[in-house]
């Protein structure tokens, strides 16, 4: 019996996400921090696939106990560091510490210098955005000069603020910061998308919207992915999970596996059971019985 070989298909390229002059190769950004050492992050980060990594200005001593500094640990030459405000409760200091961002980064050479991820947060508690101090502090970035991705709550009428504000890309939490909780309101993600991603809202289909916070598992991601976010971003999930590397691996293709899934075109959900296989024709007796 002759066995007819067919050749895979070759994965088609999933394009690159532009967020105002920058250009990510991954669309999965991963975080730097929680890692039980330098050796790990930098192990799962090479897993993730990412290009670019954030790296929180406040909280990161760039050269630890032992003399050793992240920036060691990390690929430069094709790694671009997106700083984040993490930590800052005003607008004041998350403006304050952006800068200092910029500044690092432009001593550094790495093209990371001139945007920020920007996180205004409300309180240590709940970690919540402070949607007055954010819309404050992206207003004082753009006029600055900065490509800023701001950090919101799944408020679809903030996320419109932001965007209005000069934002580059608006980045909702899937839930709040380090729970695990994956996407707690898809409905609210799904309304952001369409109003700032519709043209009959208003909105650019190119405008990045990138799912950051709360994200615990692979499927999450993919959730994430298939509701048409453009990105997601996660540290916590990678970081504390019992085998960071793999988990990396994981979040990896399942941003891909998500992304592919939100252009194939879903089946629709039925009531009823449908027949893999057609009833016409289907043989009920067996010849010569």
């Amino acid at each position: 019996m002759t066995t007819l070989q067919t050749p895979a298909p070759a994965t088609p390229a999933i394009p690159a996400l532009k967020v105002g002059g920058f250009t990510l190769r991954s669309r999965l950004v991963v975080g730097t921090g929680k890692y039980k050492d330098y050796a790990t992050m930098q192990a799962a980060v090479a897993a993730s696939g990412a290009d670019c990594v954030t790296v929180a200005v406040r909280r990161e001593r760039l050269v630890d106990a032992e003399g050793r500094s992240i920036l060691d640990f990390l690929p430069l030459d094709r790694i671009t560091i997106l700083p984040n405000t993490a930590g800052c409760f005003s607008a004041e200091d998350a403006v304050r510490v952006s800068r200092l961002g910029r500044e690092i980064l432009e001593q550094l050479g790495n093209p990371g210098a001139g945007w920020v991820k920007l996180e205004v947060l409300g309180d240590r508690k709940t970690l919540l955005p402070d949607p007055v101090g954010t819309l404050e502090a992206c207003k004082e970035l753009v006029a600055d000069g900065f490509t800023v991705l701001c950090y919101t709550s799944d408020d679809p009428i903030m996320a419109t603020r932001l965007r209005d504000a000069g934002a580059a890309s608006v980045m909702p939490a899937g839930s709040p910061i380090g729970t695990g909780r994956g996407i707690a309101n898809p409905a609210a993600i799904r309304i952001i998308l369409d109003l700032l991603k519709s043209p009959e809202h208003g909105g650019d289909p190119s405008f990045p919207v990138i799912v950051d916070a709360g994200v615990g598992t692979p499927s999450d991601v993919t959730v994430a992915m298939e509701l048409g976010a453009d990105g997601v971003l996660l540290n916590t999930g990678i970081a504390h999970a019992r085998d960071a590397v793999n988990m990396a691996h994981a979040m990896r293709l399942a941003c891909d596996a998500g992304w592919f899934g939100a252009r194939s075109g879903r089946i629709g959900k039925k009531l009823y059971a449908s027949a893999s296989s057609p009833w016409d024709g289907v043989i009920t007796t067996i010849p010569g019985e």
